[in-house]
């Protein structure tokens, strides 16, 4: 189990650039098998999940040749089906969440997929209910192992359907739109989820030769196609690791630059940190963060009533950000309710928050009040271990603003989201050792 040693108090200075979108990344490397032709993509980040997902890829018989720093073309043109059946699929597969969206472009192209019961984080109930619900209405036959907890999905051939999802999943709406893409006839989802990186595989998907319309809209129509063709892609800065920076400049009072964010895909991410009194400047595509030397005040609102921040489907805000501003929350003026809707466990790392001094009222599974010290007294250092990829960096922050020398245990949750980050920090001035 790795370990960071993180001695906080200092004061970070310079420019950090984000890597690719993780979240984007698992949808369009998963995409590489809608066809036979190669397809190029840029800005991959060399991240644990993304990696694991690539060796995947890469034992199902896709070709794969690394162009250079985050690029890499792929070629699913000889396609090893009976590794879907072996143990070591079964082992490979459950060890990443993400790995669940190989199941959409396998049913289309080749007519089955198969997945075991994937990981991930350990933050709450996460079913995969819309997945299959999906399939099933394309017209595929759905089995579960209950022994193996492995599931399977076959058609001799899709055919278009209308369907409202029952949540705007983002995996979910990723997984039907790959396999309604090759489907027979027209395909319509109802309640899809429009995030940035959904849209980005829709746009890489026409270009491939798909016909799918109401692109960033809850409302996607796809006419299927025979085939799809090759292409290049770009993917997004990861708006998650924007978020990331944003909170390690207010928490650490520090000058930082965050390079290329692309403003246009950041939805309301700027103006729930500026509601917490953090100042934001737009240069150009970068995003400049002055030292907030005398603190940040939460804005109430207009009747005087306590601010509430709560997740929500695109365009509201995304829950992987929630931890990062509870732990920005603790050295505000002022006062929050922090309301995470999505993931009943995603909070439950407010305790070690508390071990280092935090005012934090845990109110139930989804909900903490949080009561900010205005940097009248500092977090403490103290030795935590880090139980999922969004709270293991929040945690990482609230100890670069602590005075004394943190430890953080099990680095590797960080280590799957986040790339490189103590040699990335270190750059602008964090004393942190990776041990």
């Amino acid at each position: 189990m790795g370990t960071f040693r993180i001695e906080g108090g200092h004061r970070l200075h310079g420019e950090i650039t984000p890597q690719g979108a993780k979240n984007e990344a698992l949808q369009i490397l998963c995409a590489v098998l809608l066809t036979a032709e190669p397809v190029t993509v840029h800005n991959i980040p060399d991240i644990v999940d993304v990696n694991k997902l690539i060796a995947i890829l890469e034992n199902l018989g896709v070709k794969i040749q690394k162009k250079g720093k985050g690029s890499f073309t792929f070629k699913a043109d000889d396609i090893n089906l009976d590794y879907l059946q072996s143990d070591e699929f079964k082992v490979d597969g459950r060890s990443l969440r993400g790995s669940i969206m190989l199941v959409g472009p396998l049913l289309a192209r080749f007519g089955k997929g198969y997945m075991p019961k994937p990981g991930g984080d350990k933050i709450g109930r996460r079913r995969l209910d819309t997945h299959f619900e999906g399939f099933i209405k394309l017209g595929a036959k759905f089995r579960y192992n209950r022994e193996e907890h492995f599931y399977g999905v076959e058609a001799k051939k899709l055919k278009g359907a209308y369907m409202l999802l029952d949540e705007a999943s983002v995996t979910g709406t990723a997984n039907i739109v790959m396999a309604a893409v090759l489907a027979e006839g027209t395909t319509t989802i109802y309640n899809a989820a429009c995030e940035p990186y959904l849209q980005q595989l829709c746009k890489m998907l026409n270009r491939m030769g798909a016909n799918i319309s109401g692109i960033g809209s809850n409302l996607l129509t796809i006419e299927g196609v025979s085939s799809l063709k090759g292409t290049e892609h770009r993917m997004l800065p990861d708006m998650i690791e924007i978020g990331s920076w944003i909170g390690l400049a207010a928490m650490t009072r520090s000058e930082l630059t965050i390079k290329d964010v692309s403003w246009e895909n950041l939805g309301l991410i700027p103006s729930v940190f500026q509601k917490l009194g953090i100042t934001l400047e737009k240069k150009n595509d970068d995003i400049h963060i002055p030292a907030h030397k005398d603190g940040y005040t939460i804005q109430n609102y207009i009747d005087g009533s306590i601010l509430t921040i709560a997740d929500a489907p695109w365009p509201g805000l995304t829950p992987d950000l929630l931890s990062i501003i509870l732990v920005v929350a603790t050295q505000a003026k002022g006062e929050v309710l922090i309301h995470q809707k999505m993931f009943e466990s995603r909070l439950f790392f407010v305790d070690k928050l508390l071990d280092m001094g935090a005012k934090i009222i845990l109110c139930d599974p989804h909900r903490a009040t949080v009561i900010g010290h205005n940097f009248q007294s500092t977090l403490k250092a103290t030795t935590m271990v880090s139980p999922d990829i969004r709270a293991g960096v929040s945690l990482l922050i609230a100890a670069l603003s602590a005075h004394g020398v943190s430890t953080i245990h099990n680095i590797e949750q960080i280590d799957r989201g986040y790339e490189s980050i103590d040699t990335r920090l270190q750059a602008i001035g964090a004393r942190i050792t990776r041990v």
